[in-house]
């Protein structure tokens, strides 16, 4: 289980204080598929960080029983200057599991070809979201985190991450995020709506919808 306690982020900025999120709760259970669905710059990715531990609240809580992704197709915490397969190996360290065994997957599932050798600030950013995605799925967790990612590629690479995330693990935790989230709605059974710092639960996604359309 994951669980947020009146989480508050703020930011400091030109202005002064920006709070994100204020008095956030959310509790995950193993196997619950949630959606938040949210407008840009709602505070999604900014929930999405905090749950997967990349960045800390301004205060309340997060405890966690559950191994946790970092969000899925996002690149922010690759080294440019390695390689694709380096990359692979610095973040199996990190979470303490063998990349060898790993490699033939990222390769065929990135599609990168020879490029997985070479230094990822050669990469596009459609190459590098192909292999934070490929390497979101090579490394095991009990709940994955969602931030727009089915955005990523073409329409076939679209379907493949599609199949690999909710059917191969249609048994796990996430928690997706979205401005939009219509398809993803489908694979889910709680629905909330992020809007001015807090968040608001609702019994069904055509619930969810309304609100979130008709928000001001």
């Amino acid at each position: 289980m994951i669980q947020l306690n009146n989480i508050v982020k703020r930011y400091q900025t030109r202005q002064g204080s920006n709070t994100v999120l204020n008095g956030v709760n959310l509790q995950i259970n193993p196997g619950e598929k949630i959606l938040v669905l949210g407008r840009n710059g709602a505070g999604k990715s900014t929930l999405i960080r905090l749950i997967s531990g990349a960045e800390r609240p301004t205060s309340g809580r997060i405890t966690r029983s559950m191994s946790v992704s970092w969000p899925l197709a996002f690149s922010g915490g690759f080294q440019g200057s390695l390689t694709g397969l380096d990359n692979l190996r610095f973040i199996c360290r990190v979470y303490g599991t063998s990349a060898e065994d790993k490699i033939d997957y990222v390769e065929n599932f990135s599609e990168l070809g020879k490029y997985l050798r070479e230094p990822l600030k050669t990469y596009s950013s459609g190459m590098r979201a192909r292999l934070a995605f490929a390497l979101s799925m090579a490394i095991e967790f009990d709940c994955y985190l969602i931030d727009e990612v089915l955005a990523v590629g073409d329409s076939r690479f679209h379907e493949k991450c599609r199949h690999e995330l909710f059917e191969k693990r249609r048994n796990r935790a996430m928690v997706i995020v979205s401005h939009q989230g219509k398809q993803a709605s489908t694979q889910c059974e709680a629905f909330f709506v992020l809007n001015r710092g807090r968040m608001e639960k609702f019994v069904d996604r055509d619930q969810a919808y309304e609100h979130y359309t008709n928000q001001g």
